[in-house]
């Protein structure tokens, strides 16, 4: 029997990729492995939920230029369809901070992670 290579202190039999390990030692590498495995997904969550936001607020901003803006000098006909283009990004933008804000709340209260998180691991 060899001692373990992190405590030092137990002699084992247990193994871990060659390396000798108390069943201790085990337990606490593989808790830290879940703690940094679920600040992995909250890290990506996050981020995502801040991309999102900002998204919106840059669509926001365009949508108010181009609504603020009227009367214009742009003939109506293409006026109405900037302000409907702005309006269809500015609610997809608003859609997918939506879905981000939704994924990174089902993940804190609900330890619901997502599909795609789970393949890309």
């Amino acid at each position: 029997m060899e001692r373990c290579a992190f405590c030092k202190a137990e002699e084992t039999m247990l193994y871990e990729s060659g390396v000798p390990i108390c069943l201790k030692c085990a337990a606490i590498r593989e808790a830290n492995s879940k703690k940094d495995h679920a600040a992995g997904f909250r890290s990506e969550l996050a981020g995502a939920l801040t991309e999102a936001t900002l998204r919106n607020e840059l669509t926001t901003m365009e949508f108010n230029a181009i609504t603020g803006d009227i009367p214009s000098s742009i003939p109506q006909p293409d006026g109405a369809q900037r302000i409907h283009n702005a309006s269809g990004s500015l609610s997809a933008a608003r859609d997918e901070m939506i879905k981000a804000h939704r994924r990174l709340n089902d993940y804190m209260e609900r330890g619901i992670v997502p599909e795609d998180l789970k393949q890309s691991r």
